[in-house]
């Protein structure tokens, strides 16, 4: 199995409903994120991921989780990684139409119904928190 890490960002407002993306090709609502590209940091590629979902530009704060799953049909060991996420510049808009056919801000109870990978809620994660730093290159 190859092994794969993925990144989300949760994402609030001042009325606390969360940024959710419906994504084209399987028909479901998700946190914004995706696969980390080669030679790219996990901070990276949740604000590039971010901005290619839904038009914004985030500052990546806390890790809120971390799930892992083994994919039979991709043959993928994938590693889910969610940051809380604060919008820093941009408009919430749709990039790439042909990945994402929806973006908006649910609810908090709605965004619960709509993104069944969180088992234990929303809530118990976005209370939850691990600090992340990128310590860059070294030369060890």
């Amino acid at each position: 199995m190859k092994r794969i890490d993925v990144v989300y960002a949760f994402i609030t407002n001042e009325r606390d409903d969360v940024l959710i993306v419906k994504n084209v090709g399987r028909n479901t609502w998700s946190l914004p994120g995706g696969a980390v590209e080669n030679g790219e940091t996990l901070d990276e590629a949740v604000i590039r991921e971010t901005y290619e979902e839904a038009g914004v530009t985030i500052q990546p704060e806390d890790i809120l989780s971390i799930n892992e799953a083994f994919m039979s049909f991709s043959q993928h060991h994938a590693l889910f990684i969610t940051f809380r996420g604060r919008v820093v510049s941009g408009e919430v808009s749709i990039q790439y139409p042909e990945e994402i056919s929806e973006v908006k801000w649910a609810p908090r109870q709605e965004a619960e119904e709509l993104l069944p990978h969180y088992p234990y809620g929303l809530q118990k994660m976005s209370n939850a928190s691990a600090v992340y730093y990128n310590e860059g290159l070294k030369s060890v």
